[in-house]
């Protein structure tokens, strides 16, 4: 069920993963407003599909790369009013000039946040040599110490790649029922699908799991806090990438000015150096993350989106096809068919 966790600025709600209620993204909305938006959560981005398609009422929303052509197509979101966000023309163009965003020359999505879903595993029960490839997700020795995303885009980016593919956006049949047979091994040993990194951070804290499929978060956290966790991009089949951004929901029932409010307080450049420094995560604002220091960035694989991709499924939207027979497929493999 979605839930409102923080009811305070009636005239803006936000549709979005949980953890991103953090008020150090938007602090100047709320500095001018006085309160921080309404927040509304969803588990995985299927999940917020459906309940907006159900008439669930929000203003913005939170969505990745490969889904934001389906939402469109529904007729679910506004064209953006570029001439309303400050710093537009600072956004990584690979990012924002994606063609697969756009419709009759108007712009429906804010790139924000990018990084990877990738090996993620407790340095003092895995050795490197044991990480080396994806594989090890499917060994039976893993049985009950696995967690991968309640998220079937990041499930199949796992599935797709330890099965030798890197663009699911030419995927055959043969390479789905690959990916899809992979994940039915996974799930065998999975003892949690996690739907916050938050959640997985228990699991992993407490030792019940010693291998995930996460983002850059949980590493950059966990590790900072002192815990002997570890993401490993550099398996012999490689990791995922991923953007993340805002769109305008179409018929929002709060206020347009607090909309770009809301986006304009996320690309600050203290926005872009809170996500780097305290989550992990790449921000859109190119010109801002050019003023950070490129080896610390490259230290934790954001000095660029190239490396970012270097090795990498990166998940543009695979198709409509396709991605219904990742959804259907994927609900099948969680239930044990």
């Amino acid at each position: 069920m979605t839930t409102t966790a923080m009811a305070q600025d009636s005239e803006l709600t936000v549709f979005d993963w949980a953890g991103y209620e953090d008020p150090e993204f938007y602090t100047a909305y709320t500095e001018e407003h006085g309160a921080p938006p309404t927040f509304a959560f969803f588990g995985d981005e299927e999940e917020a599909f459906q309940k907006l398609r159900s008439g669930f009422k929000a203003d913005a929303a939170h969505p990745c790369s490969q889904s934001v052509p389906k939402w469109m197509e529904a007729g679910l979101l506004e064209p953006l009013d570029t001439s309303r966000i400050d710093r537009w023309d600072d956004l990584n163009e690979e990012f924002r000039e994606i063609e697969a965003y756009k419709k009759d020359g108007e712009y429906y999505f804010v790139p924000m946040d990018w990084g990877n879903t990738a090996l993620t595993y407790n340095t003092d029960k895995l050795t490197e040599e044991q990480v080396s490839s994806l594989q090890i997700f499917a060994d039976p020795s893993m049985m009950g110490k696995v967690s991968i995303g309640d998220s079937v885009d990041d499930a199949y980016a796992l599935g797709f790649l330890a099965t030798g593919v890197q663009d699911w956006t030419t995927a055959t049949d043969e390479d789905f029922q690959n990916a899809s047979d992979f994940l039915r091994k996974v799930h065998q040993n999975v003892l949690s699908y996690w739907d916050s990194s938050s959640s997985l951070a228990q699991l992993m804290q407490s030792g019940q799991v010693e291998l995930a499929w996460a983002w850059n978060e949980t590493s950059a956290t966990m590790s900072g806090e002192g815990h002997p966790i570890a993401m490993k991009r550099d398996t012999e089949e490689g990791a995922s990438s991923w953007v993340c951004g805002y769109v305008k929901l179409k018929d929002g029932e709060g206020s347009d000015d607090k909309f770009y409010d809301f986006i304009n307080a996320w690309l600050e450049p203290k926005t872009a150096d809170y996500i780097v420094n305290a989550w992990g995560y790449g921000h859109s604002n190119a010109a801002q993350m050019a003023e950070m220091d490129q080896e610390m960035l490259k230290s934790v694989g954001l000095d660029s989106n190239e490396s970012l991709r270097e090795n990498t499924l990166w998940q543009a939207p695979p198709g409509s096809e396709m991605r219904e027979k990742m959804i259907a497929e994927f609900e099948n493999i969680k239930a044990g068919f």
